[in-house]
């Protein structure tokens, strides 16, 4: 799905976006009969809060939004959604003295509402359309609303639909559109080409594992986004219960991520060297699933206990994030929707993350506050590494005790990548539990709009 803003040539109504201290002010410069007419009507500008104003006819001649007080606006991101819901089908212009940071959320809070997933039953259409505030970037804005459709779309797409072959056809299609390189390592020629525990995790399943790669520009900094592909998981011989697996067709909501952040870098054409990695598995159970106590040799040489086999996220991403070190980039991001304990930590709507360097931890922090993509640091804490070393291997992939899980869990991460790296990993939840302005319940990016507004302080651009 396309989110675009309206030609500026379209026929349109305004919208007067309003706070609540300033709607006294703006009331008083109104003509008798549309202060007669809000006045009656009791409007006050609440946040999100639209009222139609009537011509002398009757017809709309526009339309006035509330932006709230400072205390609802610290509560509610993305509310100008809720004006786009409420108003009618038309086409409609922002007035307001809005800049920077804020213009930006409210135009992409729009653009975000206006999102539908209508790939098995038709919906009503997307409703009211904006065009561009005039101190927006509209084209940065569109390519952002319209790469994180396609982590909406790749989520929300049920794992009979969105397997590892399917998962394939869009990450090619997405080199195909920007004219990046694209291979793919599937099946037993992963263990052919020493990726054993990409291997071992899918390949119980129907559809055979894969190993997808995308590479994109020729000049500047290095990036390279790794991102988790389970495209389903039933948690294997440590089979989840049917409460915990009626979600997990978005475990893949890192690899989503990471295609919609590349697809954002591409749109914008910035200025580095792209490489993306996707470990594309479904975690299933055969007579070849892997098991609870074997002990698996990654890429990089380090055994593996498994304790679980519904820890499998980190097996899959250790081959990608050694392989991805191989050639150390000047940045190096992981996501993926790895473990519950990040929820309760932080809950659905924070993308804790953690980072080996505080520069790059402060950049994104940064972006996150700037772009209205809230993101937490949480901590490499070196001490807890005693917690994933089980003494029969290198490493145990779901150390015992139930503490700390989400730190557990990154630190297992760290020790595929060189100490030198600059690397950040994002456990993210991927999913919105319930409608909010410009999120419906369903698929959602986490983490990307943050990282895209801190490259150019992270990578010189």
């Amino acid at each position: 799905m396309s989110l675009t803003f309206a030609s500026p040539q379209t026929p349109h109504l305004p919208v007067y976006l309003v706070s609540k201290d300033a709607y006294p002010n703006w009331l008083a410069t109104q003509s008798d009969r549309v202060k007669a007419w809000l006045e009656g009507t009791g409007y006050s500008a609440g946040l999100g809060a639209v009222r139609l104003i009537p011509s002398e006819s009757g017809a709309p001649e526009g339309a006035v939004a509330g932006y709230g007080s400072k205390a609802e606006r610290a509560r509610t991101r993305f509310a100008m959604g809720r004006v786009q819901a409420a108003l009618p089908e038309g086409t409609y212009r922002l007035v307001s003295d809005l800049a920077g940071a804020e213009i930006d959320e409210a135009a992409l809070g729009w653009l975000l509402q206006r999102y539908r997933f209508d790939r098995y039953r038709a919906g009503k259409g997307a409703g009211a359309e904006l065009i561009a505030p005039e101190n927006v970037d509209s084209s940065r804005l569109e390519a952002i609303a319209s790469s994180e459709a396609l982590t909406r779309d790749l989520i929300n797409t049920p794992a009979a639909d969105m397997g590892s072959g399917a998962l394939e056809e869009v990450a090619r299609g997405l080199a195909s559109e920007f004219g990046a390189g694209f291979e793919s390592r599937a099946g037993d020629a992963l263990v052919d080409q020493n990726f054993p525990m990409i291997h071992a995790v899918g390949r119980a399943a129907a559809e055979e594992p894969r190993l997808l790669e995308l590479c994109w520009g020729s000049v500047g900094p290095r990036l390279t986004l790794v991102g988790k592909g389970v495209c389903f998981d039933t948690g294997g011989l440590n089979l989840k219960p049917a409460a915990s697996m009626g979600l997990m067709k978005k475990d893949m909501g890192g690899a989503a991520t990471v295609l919609g952040l590349a697809r954002m870098i591409m749109a914008l054409d910035l200025p580095l060297r792209l490489r993306v990695l996707v470990p594309a598995v479904e975690n299933a159970i055969d007579g070849r699933s892997f098991r609870p106590q074997d002990i698996l040799t990654s890429r990089k040489g380090l055994t593996v206990e498994i304790n679980n086999t519904d820890a499998e996220g980190r097996l899959v991403l250790a081959d990608a994030l050694a392989f991805a070190d191989e050639e150390p980039p000047d940045l190096l991001i992981s996501m993926a929707t790895l473990t519950g304990a990040a929820r309760v930590a932080v809950g659905p709507d924070l993308a804790p993350f953690y980072a080996t360097d505080d520069a790059v931890a402060d950049a994104i922090s940064a972006g996150g506050n700037h772009a209205a993509d809230p993101v937490w640091r949480l901590p490499f804490h070196t001490p807890y590494e005693e917690m994933i070393e089980p003494g029969i291997a290198d490493l145990d992939n779901a150390p015992k005790g139930g503490f700390a899980g989400s730190i557990t869990a990154a630190l297992f991460l760290r020790r595929f990548v060189t100490e030198t790296s600059r690397y950040a990993h994002f456990d993210i939840y991927g999913w919105q539990p319930k409608a909010a302005p410009g999120r419906p319940k369903g698929g959602v990016g986490q983490g990307a709009r943050a990282v895209l507004q801190a490259l150019p302080r992270l990578l010189g651009l």
